[in-house]
């Protein structure tokens, strides 16, 4: 991304602070981005975890000297918080993270061509982040190029079909929360066993942190390296069992896929307004 790029956030909420503070922290002048937000507690707070100026009064302005417009505000503000500005926004480059917002929705509201729609998840937050995302036509490579250098600023990314955006919802977007559900029930497992609260916390976090570490670094298949922790007749096969028994893996795949359901059934509905 050129530092001469001028990026407006439209919405200063947790997501877009993250995103703006990696960038800063990744090289990106301040004084190059800013942001709106009708909000002046979210604005406060946006300015003072970034460095970024806010606008609270009209993006007007600072969207008409912007290069590429975030646009990070709730699904069901999108409309309103872009209501009259078509000519404003037309030749950005516009990234959406709004979620279950469509492309086509995003073409209608802002008038431009190319656009960006983004899933994020919130360990973007501590810039560990995964990010899907999905392009118009129109979209350059510059423009992918630019939008993979701010994703990267909070963490990694991949691009995928638009198709599969409620999928990547369900899965990395809201999957976070089963994981933090899971850190939950390894600790409570290790206090029911003995184990003081805080030592069970701190385990079982760092334990589901490293064996994720292992997959992402070894690019060895999950079941692999079950396998290679499982011993025959030992701990770890039992309480696999137990798992087994209770349909771990099928009741997770199916926390995903109902998840992704309820994400297109969002889509249509911002669709439909």
């Amino acid at each position: 991304m050129k530092k001469s790029s001028s990026i407006v956030f439209i919405g200063a909420g947790r997501m877009a602070s993250a995103i703006a503070g990696g960038l800063v922290k990744n090289g990106i002048s301040a004084e190059t981005l800013k942001a709106f937000d009708v909000s002046a507690q979210s604005a406060k707070l946006f300015q003072a975890a970034t460095g970024v100026q806010v606008h609270t009064d009209s993006p007007d302005k600072i969207l008409a000297k912007a290069d590429i417009v975030i646009i990070a505000v709730k699904p069901q503000q999108i409309a309103d918080a872009l209501q009259g500005k078509s000519s404003l926004l037309k030749d950005k480059l516009i990234i959406s993270i709004a979620a279950g917002v469509k492309i086509a929705t995003l073409k209608s509201i802002t008038g431009g061509s190319r656009i960006v729609r983004v899933m994020p998840n919130t360990p973007a937050l501590i810039g560990q982040g995964i990010s899907a995302y999905s392009t118009a036509e129109k979209v350059s490579a510059q423009d992918i190029c630019e939008t993979e250098r701010i994703l990267g600023s909070v963490g990694s990314f991949c691009c995928v079909n638009e198709s599969l955006m409620d999928a990547v919802t369900g899965l990395s977007g809201s999957g976070p929360a089963y994981v933090f559900d899971f850190i939950q029930s390894l600790a409570d497992g290790g206090v029911h066993a003995g184990l003081p609260r805080d030592i069970a916390l701190k385990l079982a976090a760092q334990t589901v942190a490293g064996a994720a570490r292992m997959v992402l670094e070894t690019g060895t298949h999950p079941a692999v390296l079950r396998d290679q922790v499982t011993s025959p007749g030992g701990t770890t096969i039992r309480g696999l069992a137990v798992l087994e028994e209770n349909s771990f893996r099928g009741a997770v795949a199916k926390a995903v896929t109902a998840a992704a359901a309820r994400s297109a059934e969002l889509g249509m509905k911002n669709q439909e307004k």
